[in-house]
């Protein structure tokens, strides 16, 4: 009897562990971070992004995922496929809105945690082009980027800031690489590259030709940033790329931080606070973690910031919404 009883109290003590080790687990959140291709900037970012958040927010599990960038990332958040997802701030406009690239299919169930850092939208001509402002493209040769890419909505928007249209223009849909190629061989006059500062394309175009940078400023900046709130003004440095001696003033939108807008409060107040209290961490993870601040982040967002980022926001001084 003593035997049976031992053998039954140690089946009950056995039993309890599992119970408590099955609620440990339950406990432990597990999420996506949709980023992009793993060549690009997108998925190594959200590689150290998602570390931050493992390292110092209890029970996360956060994992970065590959993917094809911002069409597809806001997609996969909206569907609930994934949590996260680092997007351009003017892609993320218009599948709030269903405009554009999301024409008459706004997505559901996305928000904003804050912006990253800026993606600029470069404008480059050939000397030979005589082109020395964005007014001066009417008839020329010019690639605006993929088709049905945000660089061409860049351009387009861009464009219509100095009253101009696709149709004023001799429109190529062209990659950065095949931009820069152009522009060498003489087949274009100019292009728009919307990407990080210095982007490769255009160095190796300085180099190998030279170029010039076209301006974006005055009254046209003005009107282009009223008009699309996701735009925000910049500088391309001098000594960008060579022979480039001046700042030039540009437009640049933001590459964004994400969030499924029915995530618990407290989950994204707290991711939030995480990545902002350990940006020192994630400049050491990512040159591009040098841009984040609090100050930076909450420019650029004209769809609606998740209310747990706005309580972090709020707290350390920046009330948004």
């Amino acid at each position: 009897m003593k035997v049976a009883k031992k053998i039954a109290l140690v089946l009950l003590l056995a039993l309890c562990v599992i119970v408590v080790s099955c609620k440990k687990v339950d406990t432990v959140k597990n999420y996506i971070l949709a980023t992009g291709g793993t060549g690009g900037t997108y998925y190594p970012y959200g590689g150290a992004i998602a570390n931050i958040w493992n390292i110092n927010v209890e029970k996360m599990n956060v994992t970065a995922q590959a993917t094809g960038a911002s069409k597809e990332n806001l997609r996969l958040i909206s569907s609930q496929e994934a949590e996260f997802g680092i997007v351009q701030n003017d892609v993320m406009d218009y599948a709030f809105n269903g405009t554009d690239m999301f024409e008459g299919q706004a997505l559901g169930n996305i928000a904003a945690i804050g912006t990253l850092y800026p993606e600029v939208v470069q404008i480059a001509a050939s000397a030979e082009s005589a082109i020395k402002s964005v007014a001066d493209m009417k008839g020329k040769r010019v690639s605006v980027g993929d088709a049905g890419s945000g660089v061409e909505f860049n351009a387009k928007q861009i464009l219509e800031g100095y009253g101009l249209t696709f149709a004023d223009i001799k429109k190529a849909n062209l990659s950065f690489k095949e931009s820069s190629d152009g522009i060498q061989n003489g087949t274009l006059d100019a292009c728009f590259i919307t990407a990080g500062v210095p982007n490769a394309a255009l160095q190796e175009l300085a180099v190998s030709k030279g170029l010039v940078l076209i301006s974006v400023d005055g009254e046209e900046a003005e009107k282009i940033c009223e008009k699309y709130a996701f735009y925000t003004k910049t500088v391309i440095p001098a000594g960008t790329y060579k022979g480039s001696d001046t700042d030039v003033a540009a437009l640049a939108i933001k590459a964004t931080l994400a969030v499924s807008a029915s995530l618990d409060e407290t989950i994204v107040y707290n991711l939030t606070k995480a990545l902002f209290e350990h940006q020192a961490d994630l400049a050491q993870a990512h040159a591009k973690g040098n841009d984040l601040s609090v100050e930076k982040a909450v420019t650029g967002i004209s769809i609606p910031f998740h209310v747990g980022a706005a309580k972090y926001f709020a707290e350390v001084g920046y009330p948004v919404n």
